[in-house]
């Protein structure tokens, strides 16, 4: 916090580091870390399944698909807390790739690949229900939908994105009843 600076200093608030050494000695340069406890990741983190997908802030992802909440088309045997789950788990998963806190294009690019920006067609209600039951209460069935959607297909253009949807709605699908079968 700033302080006015006709106020003087009492000495015990004053830095004791340079007053300490003698003269004409300075503090040495703090050595290099290295990864050498247990529990440290190393130069990088580690990537597979279930592993998530850790970037910066990517839990603004959540605050994020409350704010367009209304605009999820659900269909009503649907919770709107999946949706919410698997909508901002796959926006934190693109946001992260490319080392960025999430933003409301990768809420979009999320809802559109589970098909929550439109009225459900019949394919979508032939999957999307049951493919998102519980995933707010099972992080498998969250991260089995996730890890189904590659970052490159997170990352397409629109138009790319809209030829591919059929392709990645059928492996998201795939992903989601294998999660539920391994149960």
């Amino acid at each position: 916090m700033p302080t006015d600076p006709y106020i003087a200093t009492p000495l015990d608030e004053l830095p004791r580091q340079g007053p300490n050494l003698a003269p004409g000695v300075y503090m040495p340069p703090s050595p290099s870390w290295r990864a050498d406890r247990p529990g440290d990741l190393g130069p990088s983190q580690p990537e597979g399944d279930l592993l998530g997908s850790p970037g910066p802030n990517v839990g603004y992802a959540l605050t994020l698909v409350n704010r367009v909440s209304d605009r999820l088309r659900l269909e009503p045997d649907e919770r709107p807390a999946d949706a919410h789950t698997v909508v901002a788990a796959l926006a934190m998963k693109r946001a992260a790739y490319v080392g960025r806190a999430p933003v409301i294009g990768d809420i979009e690019v999320a809802m559109r690949l589970l098909g929550f920006d439109e009225p459900a067609t019949p394919e979508i209600r032939a999957w999307r229900p049951a493919a998102i039951r519980n995933a707010a209460h099972e992080y498998l069935v969250s991260r089995a939908i996730v890890d189904a959607v590659d970052v490159t297909t997170l990352c397409m253009p629109s138009a790319e994105l809209n030829a591919r949807l059929a392709e990645v709605r059928a492996t998201i699908a795939r992903a989601a009843a294998s999660a539920r079968d391994s149960e």
